[in-house]
């Protein structure tokens, strides 16, 4: 056992998932895994995870990390990385802040003078900070009201991104990639759910196969199939917690039937889209009642 509590997690694997609609809909999981691993995959939002027992181990930027018990674990939007446990299992809680939120924040901090924040590292270790955000992240889970949600947030996000976030001012981005890998994105992002081949990507650019296959996957960290995968799930993840049905989602984001969607969904989340649905029908409640 690490140096923060599990939140009564058992041995077997367990998932819980919601989302806080003051916070930009604020997506949140807590979970432990045993055997699961996360395919290669990158947020739209910034990822933010406090490791409560045992560890987790991910690629990211062409390395292999270690999160132990009692860290932190950042991504900034756009970032390919995977995970897994490393050893018997490891139990998180981790939420994803949407850009703007997390741009509010850091021009609060910064007199307006940052844009973007971006996290130079992906293992934090800060026990203390991990401990509050662990802490903050009950707090959402509890529906507690408004304000006290927002006053945990917006706290200890500020002590994260005033700590470890580059708030320089024209800070830098997650990107980094050339003119033909950023062509060859927008492509795919504007034909999430048709079957694009790699003659299209390679005539995009005006290069052989192998080398539009071989500047997307040096530019971008994924292959262009795990990219518009991993797109079609994050549409998918928008839909269904605004309330569309399973069976639309899958026919509408180009996934051969439910049981491929459910298959994949699960591949990049951790979760099957019923379960993350339901979280959706929990905010489209919270929301109901608060008319």
């Amino acid at each position: 056992m690490g140096p923060l509590a599990a939140d009564g997690f058992g041995p077997a694997e367990t998932t819980r998932c919601w989302r806080v609609p003051p916070l930009d809909n604020l997506y949140c999981l807590a979970a432990r895994f045993e055997t699961y691993e996360f395919s290669t995959h990158a947020h739209d939002s910034y990822g933010v995870a406090v490791i409560l027992d045992g560890a987790q181990s991910f690629r990211w930027r062409g390395t292999t990390q270690l999160a132990p018990a009692g860290s932190l674990e950042v991504m900034n939007p756009g970032e390919p990385h995977d995970g897994r446990p490393a050893g018997t299992s490891f139990a998180y809680r981790t939420l994803y802040p949407s850009v703007s939120l997390m741009r509010e924040l850091a021009a609060e901090l910064s007199d307006g003078r940052v844009s973007e924040p971006v996290f130079d590292r992906t293992v934090i270790h800060d026990p203390p900070l991990a401990k509050r955000i662990a802490a903050m992240h009950r707090t959402l889970e509890a529906s507690s009201g408004r304000l006290a949600q927002e006053s945990a947030f917006v706290g200890v996000m500020s002590a994260l991104l005033w700590r470890h976030a580059d708030l320089k001012p024209a800070a830098r981005t997650a990107g980094g990639e050339g003119p033909l890998v950023r062509c060859l994105r927008d492509y795919l992002d504007a034909h999430v759910t048709q079957d694009v081949s790699l003659a299209d990507l390679a005539r995009i650019v005006q290069r052989s196969r192998y080398t539009a296959l071989r500047l997307f996957r040096d530019g971008t960290g994924m292959t262009p199939h795990a990219y518009l995968l991993n797109r079609r799930v994050e549409r998918a993840r928008r839909a269904l917690a605004s309330g569309c049905s399973l069976a639309d989602t899958a026919l509408d984001f180009g996934f051969f039937d439910q049981s491929h969607f459910t298959r994949v969904f699960k591949r990049f989340t951790g979760l099957t889209p019923g379960q993350y649905r339901r979280a959706g029908d929990i905010v489209q409640d919270l929301l109901a009642g608060s008319t």
